[in-house]
């Protein structure tokens, strides 16, 4: 517990500090994009987002399903995995170069199934689209060398990198701002330059996010160098297992892809992707933090069980996992909730702007227990070295998505439904699907390891919900007697931030103090994992 102590303490703070850059990244981003009704906006969300889904489709999609399982594997050879790793980096690089110029031809379709308007604001996106392609490369390869970290127990580089590219990126940002001007939400308003700037930023953050893990390769052990005899030392294998994993990322991609396009119906008039995407980012401040920093240790050691045949310790490590990562994000839940409106005002040029993404992140905030719940629980199938199941729920939880994504754009052409309200109804039909995603999970998982204690997790995470409730009125009752939308915490980006920090700190501080008094078990783990960052522990 002391290993996963210290490796939960330096990916949290580091998760830390990554998020708060990037919400700082986001802010500037705001000043000079604009986010509820921008048109420029939506256009850069989109493009920005092709590299970035096709790092989810590597990242989550393959490596974390079936890399970092593998080096545990074959760290075991005399070699310590240096050739499986050396074909595994050729291998990755190649693909990665192939799938940027796939990309690149692609490009203006992948664009237009997301911006339904076209037009103009078609063809700024497909511009950016261009700059930004080359992230893919980067990202990839971000993210083999920081999944061979991990799967070494060196998990401190992989979460601190991004915090240098966020830096990068507010200075660039910023300088656009200066030079440029700010509040550039028409698509008529951006030339050549703008766009290569605002591009290129984007670009070279990423870049220097996938050198700054190359300087700690050394701690390794591991000797790479580039082999193109993919022959022999087992990459058949990771190929099978990232033939369902492929699948998976690929249809979770095209479900985006939808999404994003009713979205962006409401582009130019109220919320469209660009809300989602900040909503997102709020949405995933605690989920980075708490989720990543103490399961991502969990999962090495899960894999290292599953390889070894320990189910029963393999059960009892996601048992602990789930209890102690719902006792912090149950919390975070309650604070989130009632800092809604004040933390979306960050992201905002207005009051009423920041009602209207209060709404979206607050659909989106309905599956932050059901997604912790599900990390854990992926992650064993992933352990196993079985990525067919994982395709099957994520699957149906696509088909809800679809379903309800068309659903709620059924509902506004009937006049249902305020067509500014559709981004928010996407959100939900997220958040609905990821619920029936989980459970559906843990009832496979259950069919092939046995009883989980799942009963043990749901009376843990009523206990911690009985301390929420109240904990989360008591955090709603300041933001009111502070006004509401019509006071300080939503006159400007600075108090909405200060707002959702006091409106965040009385929840956390009620809701510790119930679990204190209630003597929760949770509570000793907690702490002791919290102890882990101060200084000199």
């Amino acid at each position: 517990m002391t290993s996963l102590g210290r490796a939960s303490a330096l990916i949290g703070a580091g998760t830390m500090i990554s998020r708060v850059t990037g919400l700082l990244r986001t802010i500037v981003l705001v000043v000079v994009l604009g986010a509820v009704g921008s048109q420029a906006a939506d256009a850069f969300d989109v493009a920005n987002k092709l590299p970035n889904s096709i790092f989810n489709l590597i990242s989550v999609g393959l490596l974390t399903a079936v890399i970092v399982p593998q080096i545990v594997a074959a760290a075991r050879h005399d070699d310590k995995g240096s050739a499986f790793i050396s074909k595994l980096f050729t291998l990755g690089t190649v693909v990665l170069i192939v799938a940027t110029g796939v990309a690149a031809i692609l490009t203006p379709w992948l664009i237009s199934v997301q911006l339904p308007k076209g037009g103009e604001q078609a063809a700024l996106a497909i511009a950016f689209a261009y700059w930004c392609l080359p992230q893919i490369v980067f990202y990839g390869l971000y993210a083999i060398v920081g999944e061979t970290l991990n799967a070494r127990n060196i998990f401190g580089p992989f979460t601190w990198a991004p915090v240098v590219n966020n830096i990068l990126s507010i200075i660039g940002f910023l300088v656009i701002g200066a030079v440029f001007g700010t509040g550039l939400v028409d698509v008529d308003q951006w030339d050549a330059p703008m766009i290569a700037a605002l591009g290129g930023t984007a670009t070279l953050g990423i870049l220097v996010q996938a050198a700054v893990l190359l300087l700690f390769w050394r701690r390794t052990g591991i000797h790479i160098r580039p082999d193109f005899r993919w022959r022999g030392v087992g990459l058949g294998d990771v190929g099978k297992l990232a033939s369902w994993t492929l699948l998976m990322a690929l249809v979770s991609l095209a479900t985006g892809f939808l999404q994003t396009n009713v979205a962006n119906l409401a582009s130019g008039a109220g919320a469209g992707s660009t809300v989602m995407s900040n909503a997102w980012l709020v949405f995933m401040l605690p989920y980075s933090i708490i989720v990543l920093s103490i399961g991502t240790p969990y999962f090495t050691r899960i894999s290292e069980h599953a390889v070894a045949g320990r189910d029963d310790e393999v059960l009892a490590d996601i048992s602990r996992a789930v209890r102690t990562l719902g006792f912090f994000i149950v919390g975070a839940l309650a604070a989130v909730v009632a800092a809604a409106v004040p933390a979306s005002r960050v992201f905002t040029k207005s009051a009423p702007d920041a009602e209207a993404a209060a709404l979206v992140l607050l659909a989106y905030l309905v599956s932050l227990v059901p997604l912790t719940v599900i990390f854990m629980v992926q992650r064993a199938f992933y352990a196993y070295s079985d990525t067919r199941t994982p395709l099957l729920f994520t699957l149906v939880q696509c088909v809800v998505v679809i379903a309800t994504a068309l659903a709620a754009r059924a509902m506004v052409d009937a006049g249902m439904l305020e067509i500014t309200h559709l981004a928010a109804a996407v959100a939900l039909g997220q958040s609905i699907a990821s619920t029936v995603q989980t459970l559906l999970a843990v009832w496979l998982l259950h069919r092939r390891l046995g009883p989980l204690g799942a009963r043990r997790w749901m009376g843990a995470l009523g206990w911690f919900s009985l301390a929420a409730v109240p904990a989360g009125f008591a955090g709603w009752g300041v933001y009111l007697l502070c006004g509401g939308a019509d006071g300080w915490m939503a006159q400007s980006q600075l108090f909405g931030a200060l707002g959702a920090a006091l409106v965040g700190t009385v929840v956390i501080a009620v809701y510790a103090g119930l679990l204190a008094v209630m003597r929760t078990p949770e509570l000793a783990v907690a702490g002791t994992l919290l102890r882990r960052f101060l200084p000199g522990r």
